[in-house]
């Protein structure tokens, strides 16, 4: 193989490499953005800010917070898990089954508060 060539070929490589970072770059913002994951993470970050404030108040303790932090970050997990099989969004099926476990937790958190 000449050098020219191996030389096209690597540059042919290395342009076809980025423009596949650039694709998928531009891809990650949307799907960040996507209103159903918008709506489930902005419920997380409320109940967050109701634990904090909760403990901050001392109206529960830090094994409760820690706990209520526990089940708030399981739900974060699986809402990446979900989003990770369809292109970066969360289905129907799969933003009712997080405000499902999103209305329990922050049940919860009124219970323990109260």
């Amino acid at each position: 193989m000449t050098i020219i060539r191996r030389s096209a070929i690597i540059l042919a490589l290395a342009s076809a490499l980025g423009l596949t970072g650039i694709a998928s770059a531009s891809a990650a913002p949307w799907a960040q953005t996507h209103p159903h994951r918008v709506e489930v993470n902005h419920r997380l970050a409320h109940q967050d800010r109701r634990i904090h404030r909760a403990f901050a108040e001392d109206r529960i303790n830090a094994h409760q917070a820690n706990h209520l932090h526990r089940e708030d970050h399981m739900v974060r997990a699986s809402e990446r898990f979900d989003a990770r099989f369809d292109r970066g969004h969360l289905t129907h099926a799969d933003q009712r089954s997080l405000n499902r476990d999103e209305n329990g937790i922050s049940r919860q958190i009124y219970r323990d508060t109260h």
